[in-house]
């Protein structure tokens, strides 16, 4: 038993003796354990940017300097993919002052269109647009009379965040109404909820919101009628009024500016002015407008509220390439998108340029945090931000679908000529168009034609035996085709945008689609 009992003995502390001895052979170099590689830092590691040369984990000058100039470009291109939201609002806050709306009660009309004069983003060649900025610091609560028979209206904030939707989509179900914005600095007993509420003030009954900016964009539009603008001119002239609640009793007199056929500009820039843009906004606006992340992201580069912008000589140059990565990274998501839910239809060109579903830019119901990318996708060609985009309102509203390469994947190119067929019974209650687009200004493209559009109202188509049309796109119209035919420009690029006006059931379920555009045989 006791010569047993020292066997075993042995042959445990040989077993121990020889698991220590491994355990000694695998230790890390200059510790006393084994340390696990994935916590470790290579010496030298390879990547995109160079060779990252480290002393013990600790990076050399060279590599301090790489990484630093490498951050800053990373934080300058986040800041213009995050922040284009709130510099297109500013865009067009700029644009509506160069031609002298520079008050809440001084609006903007397309009394003849928005033709391609202007540069809007995506702007539309169908309806009679009423623009203004509401300056809710300067006003304090503003009120906004909506007329009988205006179309989709929509307040936004100063990021291009939803307030509340006036006219037919809105509380007022195109009935007209009172509308009373109150700013960011309210404390008073009202707590309207995202979309508004009805409340009676000093003996008036208002669609009461409160939006966290001070300014906001205003926004309604009047339909055609018998093809023509002058209906809903009349309608918005005669109908909106615009003023501070406190001067209810002594309202400043309306003034109405045409902006139909002017050149001027409402887009951000896109290169380092943009950063100069960006930091007006957030200098003016309550610290509240952006969550602490995005906040973060802006400061990190010099833009923060009460502080100048002031880059060195060195940041200058670092964001002035940050910039241009972001706006190539904007541009390859509007023309040459990887985002699942883009394509309207198996094997298309055709897509949704308001990915995801959700106007809080919400990605699977909140699951996948804020669709960022989907966000920039919009807010780069595209302006409005409304529940009504997204929500399926059959015979109500509107909905689009935007094509950036032709049939074979290609850009479509002004030197050429491409053909597009609209099958017969468009599912459309009120009408159906299509805008062509300069991919440079994502405005419309400018042409001998003021409007580069076609409109089944408004224009005299020639339709097929069915019911059906052909439109064709080039630099001359194909013999024949001249009432169909809309100008391309050789030397540029161009992109379509189909709209309907009142979208039936057809077009929810996708039993009816447009053709492809398709190059013509030369």
């Amino acid at each position: 038993m006791t010569i047993h009992r020292i066997s075993l003995a042995l042959v445990a502390a040989a077993v121990i003796g020889g698991g220590l001895s491994a355990a000694a052979a695998e230790k890390t170099p200059g510790y006393n354990h084994k340390i696990p590689d994935s916590i470790m830092t290579p010496d030298s590691v390879e990547t995109r940017l160079g060779t990252l040369t480290y002393f013990d984990g600790m990076p050399d000058k060279k590599t301090v300097d790489l990484l630093y100039d490498n951050l800053d470009i990373m934080r300058g291109a986040e800041t213009f993919l995050n922040g284009i939201p709130a510099t297109s609002i500013e865009g067009l806050r700029r644009g509506l002052l160069d031609v002298g709306a520079d008050a809440s009660h001084k609006i903007v009309i397309m009394d003849k269109l928005m033709d391609s004069a202007p540069l809007f983003l995506t702007g539309n060649t169908d309806t009679v647009y009423a623009i203004a900025m509401l300056d809710l610091q300067k006003d304090g609560a503003t009120v906004v009379e909506v007329p009988k028979g205006s179309g989709p209206g929509t307040v936004d904030d100063a990021y291009f965040r939803f307030v509340i939707d006036m006219g037919a989509p809105g509380p007022d179900r195109g009935q007209g109404g009172k509308y009373l914005i109150l700013s960011p600095d309210y404390q008073g007993d009202l707590d309207p909820p995202e979309g508004g509420m009805k409340a009676e003030v000093d003996g008036e009954t208002y669609f009461v919101a409160r939006s966290p900016s001070y300014v906001n964009l205003l926004i309604l539009r009047g339909f055609l009628v018998d093809g023509k603008p002058d209906a809903a001119t009349k309608m918005f002239e005669e109908g909106i009024r615009v003023y501070p609640l406190s001067k209810k009793n002594d309202q400043p007199k309306m003034e109405f500016i045409s902006g139909s056929g002017k050149p001027f500009n409402t887009i951000h820039a896109n290169n380092f002015e943009f950063y100069k843009e960006l930091h007006t906004v957030v200098e003016r606006e309550p610290i509240g407008l952006f969550d602490p992340v995005t906040r973060g992201v802006f400061a990190s580069i010099g833009i923060e509220k009460g502080k100048p912008f002031a880059p060195d000589d060195r940041m200058k140059k670092l964001l002035t390439e940050a910039v241009a990565i972001g706006n190539g990274m904007a541009r390859a998501m509007v023309f040459r998108s990887r985002l699942d839910g883009v394509a309207l239809y198996p094997d298309s060109a055709w897509g949704s340029a308001f990915v995801g579903g959700n106007y809080q830019w919400l990605k699977d119901a909140g699951k996948g945090g804020r669709y960022l990318d989907a966000r920039t996708r919009f807010f780069y060609q595209a302006t409005v931000n409304t529940p009504a985009m997204v929500a399926e309102m059959v015979g109500k509203g509107s909905q689009y679908a935007v094509a950036t390469f032709d049939k074979d994947g290609n850009y479509l190119d002004g030197a050429k000529t491409y053909h597009l067929h609209i099958p017969a019974d468009a599912p459309a209650k009120d009408f159906w168009s299509v805008v062509i687009y300069d991919p440079q200004t994502r405005s419309e493209l400018q042409t001998a034609q003021p409007f580069p559009s076609k409109n089944n109202k408004r224009d005299k188509l020639v339709s097929n035996d069915d019911g059906s049309v052909d439109l064709y796109f080039g630099p001359k119209a194909p013999e024949g085709k001249d009432a169909n035919w809309i100008q391309t420009v050789p030397g540029k690029g161009w992109y379509p945008i189909l709209r309907l006006y009142g979208p039936l059931k057809p077009w929810f379920d996708k039993t009816w689609r447009p053709s492809e555009v398709e190059l013509v045989a030369q």
